[in-house]
């Protein structure tokens, strides 16, 4: 019998859907005598239909079959094609799995017969690329376009009628009360059972108080990360086809959106406030209106119901169904994800994402007080503290001790302060490890407050005690409760349920007491203490700034400036780029740490500039000295630059004696070019290619890194030759064979002299730090600094990246080559942060320099540039800090190599002691870069609390170059956390 043309599914007429169980040779069968194809069949998981990949002959996709459930009629398939093909006519820059045709335009659509009864089965257009399905973690990027399709695909359908959409699905958001209600049952864990329960009955009275404002329209009401198709070879996987129409009906708009981030919850890492790009971009597509978005997370937490409570009772009907079993853990995943943050405060995230965070209010402001909380204390009698990021006391690491909130409201007290007071909605750097994978909470939602005299806290306006207890006082004021909390020992004046007057006792506080105070909503959920900043914006609209009652005023916007990036671009050339696309924003360093104004660490693996660590003391004491006393030029005769030269020169080998003093790489990189040409009278130089040396004319002539400079090849000026770059992993001699680079770059220098035009110069990095930190053949620069010099050019050693101890086992780079250069140029290490740059070469080069002019550097070798150098210099040897590098480099580089024997993905492990490089390859035989990989893997990194950066001509290489102070449990962390990315991001391992 065939089934009723115009009949639709009413699921809770159906006893259950389970399946049609067609065998791939029965799909082949259908396919050959019904739909015009000889294909082979594969099987392929589904909820409630049977999915076919059909194979021609050769092996290649062809199409789809789809056998629709028996309980789903002719007319709801017709609306289903009918949608897809609308959606592909709207948006052709998305791939739409519509229904093949025949030649007269007919769909490639049957029905046949099924244990179950007559179903319809049809050939849809197969879409390569494959679907987002599984736990690898979803980047911002993919997140993002998830939400534009859903956005793209509910503006498409929003004038789509048909009478195949009207349907009562199990998924259509409208009856999740109904279909919790009929299945919870089969959720066998009584807790399991009853926390989906009291979740969908929150969220459902939530979305029924807001349902008759939210547009009804058709929607696909599936796109979730099972339907939506990566474009073939993108990296990170983003998606552009749209698959499986069976879910077409009439329902609310914004569950489009809320059915596609459900189902990213159950991705690796991914936590609730991951998914707001893709709020953001749906909403940039088809605008939510408020009342959409505050329905929004109540429709997310319903899905997940529905979720649970379906699959278990899918996998128990359709015990074959392996699909659905399968399912069973991650749609658990799901519900736990959706229902972590209480519904109140995912809300208000995603208002706050869709810029409506203030409608209304982002904070709701207390009333005033009648009487102030504490009597008898003044504004002016209470000091504010101040545990941000930005703080002073947190100078030097307080913020790692944990004790320092209680030291320095002690210390405030012992000052005269009569009352030391913390800011709400401020992060406390106090709060926060110095190595963490996730965030943690440093916002605090209240403030606390440190007594130095005897104290009564009253009520400072009438209102009714709602819990009184030792340690505990909870009463309403105006439309919020405030929660005084202190040690046990004090006793509330007041018992619960009573009724208090503005002034009336609540409890007498003794001196030395820390009182907790907040102020929160009457009806939300219980506010933490502390909250994630990630989270702040939803928790903080939940609660008041409660330091109004101690008679301050109300605190700002503790949420920082918004617009600071904006700003930046406006005014700061864009070309000078930052790092991440949504940058944290620094503010402090400590060690090898960064600090961000949210409160959170980062492991800094990035920084060579800073050898010492960040802020380090002595370095810090040194400058604040000798700016108390001098700094002017190196015109003046002072000790400090006498000092500094002969200690720099004392570290490198005769004849290098003279020093030069300049500001940065690039000065110093330019100042040596200038003494070569001058020394020689010859102006050509030779250069390796895949090199930086920086950004005045000279250093970016000779500056051959594509990725500084795509075009740094082809735009060299004619007194530039550059030779291969002697890469002995990925460049033209490989292994063994780089032995043949020597004697090549050789030959070029030999040629130039041959031709009239002898180099001035040859220059290159002595360790190749550019490209990840990739040691120079044997013997390579020997070679060449030979035929160079044979030609009457001087040897030139940009040691600004590898040279001051970072390579650990050699303080220079050309001591690894066993060389002698004629002129060496350093830089970033030398001030530790602070501007100095240095290019040593022996007198008789120096002198030569007087035939061009003089030479002067209004800050280069100034008295405080001096002074720093010595510390650096001083810090790095009594610290033992290249020693440090050999130790911790060793360990580090030991841990990289294990994470390469199990991943594919890492093609190599360059470098020497703390200058390392991580080489990510698609192929370990062709080494074809893992360029986007390392880009998404960066962005997975930061989240993880680590600030790694790629670098090389592919933008494929991990730079790892930390402070050299960097301890062996840090190098650990970042191991750790690279293993971590690599598992999440899907790159699997090897064994």
């Amino acid at each position: 019998m065939l089934p009723d043309e115009y009949r639709t599914i009413d699921f809770f007429t159906e006893n259950a859907l389970p399946a049609p169980r067609v065998t791939s040779a029965e799909a082949e069968l259908i396919a050959a005598e019904h739909l015009d194809i000889t294909a082979r069949a594969q099987s392929l998981g589904s909820q409630q239909d049977a999915n076919f990949l059909l194979h021609t002959d050769d092996g290649s996709p062809a199409a789809i079959l789809k056998i629709a459930n028996p309980a789903f009629g002719t007319t709801e398939i017709e609306a289903q094609d009918a949608a897809a093909d609308l959606i592909a006519s709207a948006h052709p820059e998305l791939r739409i799995a519509t229904v093949l045709r025949r030649p007269d335009g007919s769909p490639r659509r049957t029905t046949v017969d099924t244990e179950n009864g007559p179903a319809v089965a049809r050939l849809l257009r197969y879409l390569p690329g494959g679907t987002l399905s599984g736990p690898q973690h979803l980047s911002p990027g993919t997140v993002a376009t998830m939400g534009t399709i859903a956005g793209k695909v509910s503006t498409a359908l929003r004038d789509f009628r048909h009478p195949g959409l009207d349907r009562v699905l199990q998924w259509d958001p409208q009856h999740a009360d109904r279909v919790v209600a009929k299945l919870a049952g089969h959720i066998d864990e009584p807790d399991r059972r009853a926390a989906v329960q009291d979740a969908a009955a929150d969220a459902w009275a939530r979305v029924q108080e807001l349902a008759a404002t939210l547009p009804l329209q058709a929607v696909h009401q599936d796109l979730t990360d099972d339907n939506l198709i990566r474009c073939p070879d993108t990296r990170p996987p983003m998606p552009d086809g749209v698959i499986d129409f069976g879910d077409v009906t009439m329902s609310w708009a914004v569950g489009e959106l809320a059915v596609s981030l459900s189902s990213m919850l159950h991705h690796d890492g991914i936590e609730p406030h991951h998914l707001l790009p893709a709020v953001r971009a749906f909403h940039t597509v088809r605008p939510l209106s408020p009342e959409e978005a505050e329905a929004l997370w109540p429709l997310v937490i319903l899905r997940a119901a529905v979720l649970v409570a379906s699959g278990r009772q899918q996998a128990a009907v359709d015990e074959d169904n392996t699909y659905a079993k399968a399912a069973l853990d991650r749609e658990w995943r799901i519900f736990e994800q959706a229902t972590w943050l209480p519904m109140p405060v995912m809300s208000r995230l995603v208002r706050d994402a869709t810029d409506m965070a203030d409608t209304p209010a982002r904070t709701v402001q207390a009333a005033a007080p009648v009487r102030p909380l504490l009597r008898d204390l003044a504004a002016a009698d209470i000091t504010l503290l101040d545990l941000s990021t930005g703080a002073d006391s947190m100078d030097r690491g307080a913020w790692l001790e944990a004790s320092t909130e209680d030291r320095l409201a002690a210390s405030a007290l012992a000052d005269g302060a009569v009352a030391v007071a913390t800011r709400y909605a401020h992060p406390r750097l106090t709060r926060t490890p110095a190595l963490s994978a996730v965030s943690d909470a440093t916002v605090p939602t209240g403030v606390d407050v440190w007594l130095g005299r005897d104290s009564v806290a009253q009520a400072p306006s009438a209102g009714k005690v709602l819990a009184a207890a030792p340690g505990r006082v909870e009463l309403t004021h105006g439309a919020q409760v405030l929660t005084l909390s202190f040690p046990r020992t004090v006793h509330p004046a007041v018992t619960t349920g009573t009724t208090v007057q503005a002034g009336e006792d609540i409890a007498r506080v003794p001196s030395g007491t820390a009182l907790h105070i907040a102020l929160s909503t009457a009806d939300g959920p219980a506010v933490p203490r502390l909250v994630r900043p990630e989270h702040s914006a939803g928790w903080l609209a939940l609660t008041a700034d409660p330091t109004p009652l101690l008679g301050l005023p109300a605190d700002a916007d503790g949420t920082g400036e918004r617009d600071l990036l904006d700003r930046r671009d406006a005014v700061f050339a864009t070309v000078q780029e930052h790092y991440y696309a949504s940058p944290p924003r620094i503010e402090r360093g400590w060690r090898h740490h960064l600090l961000s104004t949210d409160g959170r660490s980062y492991l800094d693996i990035v920084n060579n500039v800073t050898p010492l660590g960040h802020a380090h003391p002595r370095v810090e004491q040194a400058v604040s000295r000798q700016l108390r006393r001098l700094n002017t030029n190196s015109r003046f005769h002072y000790a400090s630059v006498v000092e500094f030269t002969e200690r720099l020169a004392a570290l490198l080998p005769q004849p290098l004696d003279t020093v030069f003093l300049v500001n940065s790489g690039s000065e110093a990189v330019d100042l040596g070019l200038r003494l070569a040409i001058g020394a020689t009278g010859q102006h050509d130089i030779v250069a390796l290619r895949e090199a930086y040396h920086g950004w005045t004319y000279a250093s970016d002539a000779v500056s051959t890194s594509l990725q500084d400079n795509p075009n740094a090849l082809a735009t060299r000026p004619g007194w530039v030759h550059t030779v291969d770059s002697p890469n002995s992993y990925r460049g033209r001699h490989r292994g063994a064979d780089a032995v043949h680079y020597g004697p090549e770059a050789v030959a070029v220098i030999d040629e130039l002299a041959a031709s009239g035009r002898p180099a001035g110069a040859f220059i290159g990095e002595t360790f190749y730090g550019n490209a990840g930190g990739v040691a120079l053949p044997d013997g390579y620069l020997a070679q060449v600094y030979a035929a160079v010099r044979r030609h009457g050019g001087l040897a030139v050693a940009d040691e600004v990246q590898v040279g001051y101890g970072r390579l650990g086992h050699w303080f220079w780079g050309f001591e690894q080559q066993q060389v002698v250069p004629d002129i060496v140029c350093v830089a970033k290490a030398m001030g530790n942060g602070h501007p100095l740059g240095a290019v040593i070469t022996s007198k008789s080069v120096a002198d030569r320099y007087r035939e061009q002019g003089y030479f002067f550097s209004s800050t280069g070798g100034s008295p405080v540039s001096s002074t720093v150098g010595l510390t650096v210099l001083d810090t790095l040897r009594d610290e033992d800090l290249q020693g440090n590098a050999v130790r911790v480099g060793s360990h580090l580089k030991s841990r990289l190599e294990a994470l390469a024997d199990r991943y594919d993905i890492i093609g190599a492990v360059h470098g020497s002691g703390l200058y390392l490089g991580l080489e990510l390859v698609r192929d370990r035989v062709s080494l074809e870069p893992a360029t986007e990989e390392t880009a998404e893997l960066c962005d997975r990194m930061l989240d993880l609390g680590v600030v790694v950066q790629p670098t090389g001509d592919h933008l494929n290489i991990l730079k790892i170059k930390p402070p050299l102070c960097i301890d062996t449990a840090a190098a650990d962390f970042f191991a750790d956390m690279l293993d971590l990315a690599l598992v999440q991001l899907g790159h699997g391992r090897t064994g």
